[in-house]
């Protein structure tokens, strides 16, 4: 069979991609029906009204910011989509301020009722009775007012700088001597708790308090003795917190990251300003004069602002407003079971000997197969070498304690930090110092691209030869983040393989120039060309009547000339069923385009995190699990690794979750060729399928 891999894909219309930055809403729509759906758990309820506010964060600090400064260039549309800078800003104001008021609705009205239901009492200072308001004014004086700055604005005080995020008090107050009005600014501190709790007796609600904010505006007399407060009013403001190193320039990689950093709180524009709908009007222009913004950038509430705190009530002792308890399971084979001399197994190493192992998280217990791997290679006297990628890790990582104790007993260990890991970046800096002083190895990657794979090396002295085991993972080293996100990861010691990973670590940490690999996909080297070439195989197994289907998972679906690749298939017959969990810019079931094509979008307990790519091959079919989206960022800009999975085990359990989640009827919604996405619900009499509850049912039976 001839495979075309250097044919560019056909052209194709603006109006057949989906903007980026609206599909992005979309998939926070999504995240917000959870918190809509009267089937979640309350606490979980509040969760995902958290989940949406935190998300929103993120979007306005880096993609939103972008826009406003590719408007305010006068960058014209360079999009597939063919929308300018500010028509995407006018659509997303629009948008948000619907979704946003729908949230706050949410919350203000259905939440915080079935919250009093179950004895969880978020209070109204200004409604307390007398002794609840002395116990509170008691906490203020000792907890509170200790820490509070009253900023005023004049001709001697300039206007305050802010800090990112921060939630403030703006207090209008009269000199009583001279009738004079001013300004001034209490910053909300974010150093203490955001909800105080009254103190609670035993016959008493199961929690009952006020926001901070609440109790520091009832107290302000107290901030500005001898004053007359006029009038308070809450606000908070969103910065920039995008920066790029041109690191062609920075002499010191890290110290150029830290000085970035430092800039980031204070330094970036804000992009955001959320006021209380009670504002006056003067108040509210000057703050938008002050600050610089716009009135596109203006979003009034009624009600609480920054909703992301409400992850605060998922700390109250209520298992039964919460999801089911999941342990995650030890995977037989990761047991340490006698061997057939009936000594105990030492190592893990032996179980890999014997053939790949893939593991699933959180179903499989990440401490038990990934930290474990890296903790017995630390502590095993055979092992010479551990080479490990850190993108994100945990603030108590055991991964790099691990390391750090390989580094003690004089092991090589080698690690690449990526430092350029957003938001993560002074995390990832520590850590790097903390393996350096230890005598580990430390690189930050390759000039000009993050380092985005996931893979961990082991050399390990056996006999009078040496033998390498690999881990290649979909998500990060971070135990934290195991328990939330679902990834995969596998096992392996066949040489093919761990000859690609020991390549692709001298890639990294040295001077190579090498493009090919035996079985990993490697970006921006080998992937998207290779990726090409699977699309195209199943062109051909389609026109020769073989059927060509592909089935491909991943987090988010951008990168255009990709998609045109896909249309091409489609139109040459190929079946494609994709699983996306966030952005998709591909529009589905178009007539002549992608009729051919569906997208399916899983939004659950577990962020779906894991990327799965099957490739029929005429009945061959082939897999790939790995650490990269089909977005250009991930196919051309970063180093990622996508593992090809033969192990005929390995294989069942990724066909079972392909399955499980194209038939999902709980939590999965399905891609309208207008850009609706619409969830799906059991028909009646239909037994309910969540994916995720059946993969934790399955984990916990032993099938996988």
């Amino acid at each position: 069979m001839s495979i075309e891999t250097a044919k560019p894909a056909a052209a194709a219309a603006t109006e057949h991609f989906f903007n980026r930055e609206l599909s992005w809403l979309d998939f926070n729509d999504r995240v917000l029906q959870e918190a809509l759906d009267a089937r979640t758990p309350l606490l979980e309820r509040l969760k995902f009204a958290a989940i949406f506010s935190s998300n929103l964060d993120e979007f306005f600090m880096v993609r939103i910011s972008g826009l406003i400064e590719r408007e305010r260039a006068g960058a014209a549309g360079s999009a597939p989509d063919g929308m300018s800078p500010s028509q995407q800003l006018d659509a997303i104001r629009v948008h948000l301020a619907r979704q946003t008021d729908r949230q706050h609705r949410l919350f203000d009205g259905e939440l915080r009722e079935l919250m009093r239901r179950h004895g969880i009492f978020l209070l109204d200072y200004a409604a307390l009775d007398e002794p609840q308001r002395s116990a509170l004014e008691a906490h203020f004086s000792e907890q509170v007012f200790p820490v509070l700055t009253p900023l005023s604005v004049d001709a001697g005080h300039p206007f305050p700088q802010m800090s990112n995020l921060s939630l403030n008090l703006a207090v209008v107050v009269e000199d009583p001597a001279t009738g004079l009005r001013k300004f001034a600014r209490i910053k909300v501190p974010d150093t203490l708790p955001r909800f105080v709790a009254l103190p609670q007796g035993p016959a008493e609600p199961v929690w009952a308090g006020v926001p901070l904010e609440q109790l520091i505006a009832g107290n302000l007399a107290r901030l500005f003795p001898g004053m007359i407060v006029r009038g308070h009013h809450m606000f908070r403001i969103t910065r920039d917190a995008d920066f790029t190193v041109r690191e062609d320039e920075a002499e010191d990689l890290m110290l150029a990251i830290e000085e970035e950093i430092g800039k980031r709180r204070l330094d970036g524009f804000v992009c955001r300003l959320e006021i209380e709908g009670s504002m006056p009007a003067e108040l509210r222009e000057s703050l938008m004069e002050e600050l610089e913004v716009s009135g596109r950038d203006v979003y009034e509430f009624d009600g609480l602002l920054n909703l992301k705190d409400l992850f605060y009530f998922l700390s109250l002792p209520l298992p039964e407003l919460k999801d089911a308890p999941w342990t995650p399971v030890v995977p037989a084979r990761f047991h340490a079971a006698p061997d057939e001399s009936g000594e105990p197994r030492a190592t893990l190493f032996d179980e890999i000997r014997k053939g790949d192992l893939l593991v699933h998280h959180p179903y499989h217990s990440f401490a038990a197969t990934v930290q474990e791997f890296i903790t017995q290679a630390a502590h095993d006297p055979q092992v010479l070498a551990i080479k490990l990628t850190l993108y994100r890790t945990s603030g108590d990582s055991p991964i790099v304690r691990a390391l750090v104790d390989a580094a003690a007993a004089r092991k090589q260990v080698a690690a690449l930090v990526e430092l350029k890991a957003r938001f993560d970046e002074e995390n990832n800096i520590a850590w790097a110092n903390r393996l350096e002083d230890a005598g580990a190895h430390v690189v930050y990657g390759v000039m000009g691209l993050k380092t985005h794979t996931k893979i961990a090396l082991v050399v390990r002295k056996e006999g009078d030869a040496l033998r390498r085991y690999v881990h290649v993972g979909t998500g990060n080293y971070n135990p934290k983040t195991a328990n939330l996100y679902t990834d995969l990861g596998l096992f392996s010691c066949r040489d093919d393989l761990v000859a690609d990973v020991g390549d692709l670590f001298n890639y990294l940490t040295g001077y190579s120039r090498q493009d090919a690999y035996r079985k990993l996909l490697v970006a921006p080297l080998t992937l998207r060309r290779r990726m090409y070439e699977l699309i195209a195989r199943e062109m051909e197994h389609a026109r020769s009547g073989a059927g060509g289907h592909i089935v491909a998972k991943m987090n988010a679906l951008v990168d255009p000339d990709m998609i045109r690749h896909l249309y091409d298939a489609c139109r040459a017959g190929v079946r494609i069923e994709l699983v996306v969990r966030g952005i998709c810019c591909l529009r589905p079931g178009i007539a002549g385009l992608s009729e051919n094509i569906r997208v399916v979008s899983v939004v659950g307990r577990y962020l779906e995190h894991s990327r799965i790519f099957r490739f029929k091959n005429g009945g061959a079919d082939e897999f790939y699990i790995g650490s990269a989206d089909w977005m250009t960022r991930n196919l051309d800009q970063r180093v990622e690794a996508v593992a090809p999975v033969e192990d005929p085990a390995a294989v069942r359990h990724l066909e079972q979750v392909l399955d499980f989640l194209l038939n999902d009827n709980r939590h999965a919604w399905d891609l309208q060729p207008d850009g609706r996405y619409l969830q799906r619900q059991p028909a009646e009499g239909e037994p309910e399928r969540a994916a995720q509850s059946l993969l934790m049912e399955g984990a916990r039976l032993g099938e996988f």
